[in-house]
């Protein structure tokens, strides 16, 4: 699977830098650069590139000012690039699927690289099983809506009111209520805000238990509702802390910070 990607930055040094450390990727394929905001929206509209590497900071029209200039078409994969950390957040507003700041350093591009791969594999499969949907509907209508009916069901499965029995006492807890979820050996640690319950399950099951597009592990012994996140804030070596709305701040480990790109969808 190839990578269609273009470079948008005002410092031509910056783009050179970037495409030779690029250049250590087969499956990038650089197809075009620009040195303006302005004339990164023609490449892009013109290219239709699979991902864009977004300086944030150009004169005239900056990286977010390119993102809305997109929202008549379907925009690709963006990366920002800053030279300031505190763009963070803002980055993952705007959708982006990370952000590198300058100068890009090899193992933190590769593992935006891997980032981009995956949700470029989400997407095209997304497409896919949609296709495959549409054309079903024309041969054998009751079967797509057999299939439309199994979605709709899917959240379903999941769990709305977990019941805790602690103390003594059996607690029947919303689920939504849920604030974030923090493992103690065979325990877990149910936070709602303003009740600590505690449940004998392991993490593993407890999770299969809950809707995965609102339940989300951001580190290895923390699952976190983002529905209750308020605010997220960038840190070192790329970790960031995620706001709950008691005001409790939970780190994001570097290995699950797609979390962040998530939320922000």
């Amino acid at each position: 699977m190839t990578l269609r990607t273009i470079l948008v930055d005002d410092e031509k040094l910056a783009i050179q830098g970037l495409q030779l450390r690029l250049e250590a990727h087969d499956d990038i394929e650089v197809i075009a650069t620009a040195a303006n905001g302005r004339e990164a929206i023609r490449q892009i509209k013109t290219h239709k590139p699979d991902l864009v590497f977004l300086d944030i900071q150009m004169p005239g029209f900056d990286g977010f000012s390119v993102i809305s200039g997109l929202m008549d078409v379907e925009p690709p994969l963006i990366v920002f690039v800053t030279a300031y950390s505190e763009h963070a957040v803002k980055a993952f507003e705007a959708k982006a699927v990370d952000y590198l700041v300058k100068p890009v350093d090899e193992n933190r591009l590769a593992e935006t690289l891997e980032r981009v791969r995956e949700r470029l594999a989400e997407k095209r499969s997304a497409e896919t099983a949609e296709k495959y949907k549409e054309a079903l509907s024309e041969v054998a209508p009751e079967q797509a809506q057999q299939i439309e009916g199994d979605d709709s069901m899917s959240s379903e499965r999941y769990e709305s009111v977990i019941n805790i029995r602690d103390q003594g006492q059996i607690f029947r807890v919303d689920v939504a209520d849920i604030e974030r979820i923090e493992a103690a050996g065979d325990y877990m640690v149910i936070q709602t805000g303003d009740n600590t319950l505690i449940l004998r399950e392991t993490m593993k099951d407890l999770e299969k238990r809950l809707d995965p597009r609102n339940f989300q592990r951001v580190h290895r012994s923390t699952i976190v509702n983002l529905e209750q996140v308020k605010q997220v804030k960038p840190h070192t070596n790329g970790e960031c802390f995620l706001i709950l709305g008691s005001g409790a701040e939970v780190k994001v480990s570097r290995s699950y910070r797609d979390v962040v790109a998530r939320f922000v969808h």
